[in-house]
């Protein structure tokens, strides 16, 4: 019988192991806010899915949630999806599952365009999903998009945001960060695997939704679609639920 000496056979004990590790690696999210929003509105998601072992990102998008101080009519899209590209590469993240809630949308579009091979999976949450050229107030067939139609000082200021709110809470928005177009040329970013999350109030049909539009060009895109049963914020109203569906996304 052929004996292995005790270094080789720890060498090979050890990288066994290894491989059973990286084999048992859990996915990072890399989760991108909303408009008006900031990062803080994912912070239970975050609590959830870190107890099960997964890794979070929550990148705050200039001017918002707690970079609301750097505030500027001049921040536009492409500032927004640097923010997460910068978060990406610095953190030096690969393999991630790319989340983008509502405006979001836009953003991650523009963060698969710029970097796709970082990226193992897209999910949009109720989320915009452009077309190459397309900015958040033309992507919709009726060229509008609620209250990105009106600005105040080059800011979009909706009816619920309002100064005296306590914190942390929703705050203006550049108006640029919704006319700016994105890119969406890349044929590896086009090529990577993508769910589309509709949320639809209870008691209500799909196509009644705000975002159903999306959810269809999701669709005719090859992708997966899931519908819940829950408002706009999923991550408030039912974040446990949201929560185990990310899983359930990644783990069919």
């Amino acid at each position: 019988m052929k004996i292995i000496p005790r270094s080789i056979a720890a060498v090979a004990l050890s990288v066994l192991f290894i491989s059973a590790s990286y084999s048992q690696q859990k996915a990072t999210y890399v989760i991108v806010h909303g408009a008006w929003g900031g990062s803080w509105s994912f912070k239970r998601t975050d609590s959830i899915l870190s107890a099960k072992g997964y890794t979070v990102y929550r990148p705050q998008l200039t001017g918002q949630g707690e970079r609301v101080h750097l505030a500027s009519p001049d921040i536009d899209l492409n500032t927004h999806i640097k923010d997460v590209v910068n978060t990406i590469l610095f953190e030096n993240l690969h393999d991630i599952v790319l989340v983008g809630h509502s405006y979001g949308g836009m953003v991650i579009t523009g963060v698969a365009d710029s970097i796709p091979e970082r990226i193992k999976q897209l999910i949009y949450l109720d989320a915009f999903v452009p077309n190459d050229g397309e900015s958040a107030i033309t992507a919709r067939a009726d060229g509008q998009s609620g209250p990105e139609r009106e600005s105040v000082n080059g800011f979009i200021v909706p009816q619920w945001v309002k100064e005296t709110d306590p914190l942390p809470k929703d705050v203006p928005q550049s108006l640029k960060t919704f006319t700016t177009p994105v890119s969406w040329k890349n044929p590896r970013a086009k090529a990577l695997k993508a769910t589309y999350i509709l949320t639809v109030d209870e008691g209500k049909k799909p196509e009644e939704d705000f975002f159903y539009l999306f959810a269809e060009r999701a669709r005719k895109r090859n992708w997966k679609i899931v519908e819940m049963t829950a408002d706009h914020n999923p991550q408030n109203s039912k974040v446990a639920v949201f929560a185990e569906l990310l899983i359930k996304v990644l783990n069919p």
